[in-house]
């Protein structure tokens, strides 16, 4: 693996899961194949599970991990080639990439969009640029369009809770990822990134429900059931995602505040006995009561414990194939 930026880095996606959860029951398995290395985890936006469960993976492995919020700790950085920097902005990404190059042997890289312009936000720049002049293995830890190392999770997390299970020969589980409302807009790129991965995953029946006017990306749907009936796609569900995303046509919008849409116990009686997922943060009582997340049903916690093990699987590749 050289980079890590979407799914279609992974050529065997079971494989890693399986390394993935090798680690949970054996953190210290490779605590030297990252001896010796550092890694640089760059922040343009806050974050809490993602900076402190990507710290401990690389510490696992070895890793020196350091941390550096680009937009509190530095300079404000230029991503557009050919810019006139006669701004804001102090120094090019062009200067900066390659210094970090230099610093780390991997770079980690946390982005978010503006929301303002698709063609832009969905160029994915910030995080391209790196690549193109970092010369070292680029991490994303969430861009414009993706969150790879939340879906990772997401599907490990899944993985785990069907080996609990007593299989049933020829089923397939279903899973459902269901909009929630909101106070703000928020971006698409997990409910893309889920819906990439569980179509790749390809070991499931995968619905998407939302209000109309929320549909996503096709380039990230394709393959999955989409309805505006979310009573209907509920029904024998064995997972249930949940996460609010504004519009992707008319982009960054918020059209409705629909309190309709907030998932709760009584909702969750026609499924299969669904575990509930969230990426944390999780607005409660707007995106999903209290009812649901403190109930047996809810899974949150273990989804988010499991980042460190995704994040662990997936440096773990790539240190593997740096030797």
């Amino acid at each position: 693996m050289k980079n890590f930026i979407s799914v279609h880095d992974v050529t065997d996606m079971d494989a890693l899961i399986k390394k993935a959860l090798a680690y949970k029951a054996n953190p210290y398995a490779d605590k030297s194949l990252g001896a010796n290395k550092r890694i640089g985890l760059l922040f343009l936006n806050p974050s809490m599970r993602t900076r402190l469960s990507t710290q401990i993976a690389a510490q696992n492995l070895g890793m020196e991990p350091i941390v550096f919020n680009v937009d509190k700790d530095g300079w404000a950085l230029e991503f557009e080639e050919e810019a006139i920097m006669s701004g804001n902005t102090v120094e090019h990404v062009k200067d900066a990439a390659p210094i970090m190059g230099k610093y780390f042997d991997i770079l980690c890289i946390r982005t978010f969009p503006s929301l303002k312009n698709r063609e832009d936000d969905y160029s994915e720049l910030y995080i391209n640029q790196f690549i193109k002049y970092a010369g070292i293995p680029v991490i994303s830890l969430e861009s414009s369009t993706l969150h790879p190392l939340q879906s990772l999770t997401d599907i490990i997390t899944i993985n785990e809770e069907l080996a609990s299970r007593k299989p049933v020969v020829g089923s397939r589980p279903k899973i459902v990822l269901t909009w929630a409302p909101h106070v703000k807009p928020l971006p698409q790129c997990v409910a893309n990134s889920f819906s990439q991965w569980v179509n790749h995953w390809g070991k499931a029946d995968f619905v998407i429900t939302h209000p109309e006017d929320y549909e996503l990306d096709e380039r990230f749907t394709k393959g999955a059931t989409i309805t505006t009936d979310q009573e209907d796609a509920l029904k024998g569900a064995d997972f249930v995602y949940v996460k609010n995303w504004s519009t992707y046509k008319d982009y960054g919008k918020i059209y409705c505040y629909d309190a309709e849409w907030m998932l709760t116990m009584e909702k969750l009686k026609p499924t299969n006995n669904a575990k509930v997922m969230h990426c944390l943060p999780v607005r409660r009582n707007v995106e999903l009561s209290d009812e649901v997340l403190d109930s047996k049903s809810s899974i949150v916690t273990q989804q988010a414990g499991n980042r460190v093990w995704a994040a662990q699987a997936v440096i773990s590749e790539i240190l593997s194939s740096a030797k």
